[in-house]
């Protein structure tokens, strides 16, 4: 059985995702389970970084001027980290990874979207560093990169907001 993909529309253009359910499924389900509910409906990029990554899913971005985007919780609580063996998947440019505040345990809806490869970010390699890739860009990249360029203030935040209008699973 294939992969779900996700398709999100977002205010800059859609991108699709391929949803790694069959190596990550912890991570995968959940991020599957708060689209389904519609939690990303109207939130906004938070942290963006040209030359990085793009951030999305704080519960605190729907108001995409808040001082609290990006520290919220996610509405499930948080999740088990995972770290099978046979998902040994890099942060290469395109693919979504589980952000966390760095203590075991700590993702939940919040997640990035690599721009470059940032190797030093995957939980197989030595460092503090633990995040998960749990999908991958296959339609669309030019609109992270539009994300990604988008000007952005001193807190890394968009000037003009990125919404994410809608995420459908298929």
């Amino acid at each position: 059985m294939p992969n779900p993909t996700a398709v999100c529309e977002t205010s800059l253009g859609t991108f699709e995702v391929e949803l790694f359910l069959n190596k990550m499924p912890i991570t995968a389900q959940n991020f599957i389970d708060l689209a389904n509910d519609g939690f990303y409906n109207g939130l906004h990029f938070h942290r963006v970084i040209n030359g990085f990554m793009c951030q999305f899913g704080c519960p605190h971005s729907r108001d995409p001027q808040s001082p609290l985007a990006g520290t919220g919780n996610p509405p499930h609580g948080t999740i088990e980290d995972e770290f099978p063996e046979d998902a040994k998947i890099s942060n290469e440019p395109g693919t979504l990874s589980m952000a966390n505040t760095g203590q075991p345990n700590s993702g939940g809806s919040q997640f990035f979207i690599n721009t470059i490869h940032n190797a030093y970010l995957d939980w197989f390699t030595p460092g503090r560093s633990k995040h998960p890739v749990f999908g991958k860009i296959v339609k669309g990249m030019e609109v992270i990169q539009a994300i990604e360029t988008t000007e952005t203030d001193y807190n890394d935040r968009p000037v003009t907001p990125v919404e994410m209008i809608k995420i459908t699973i298929t």
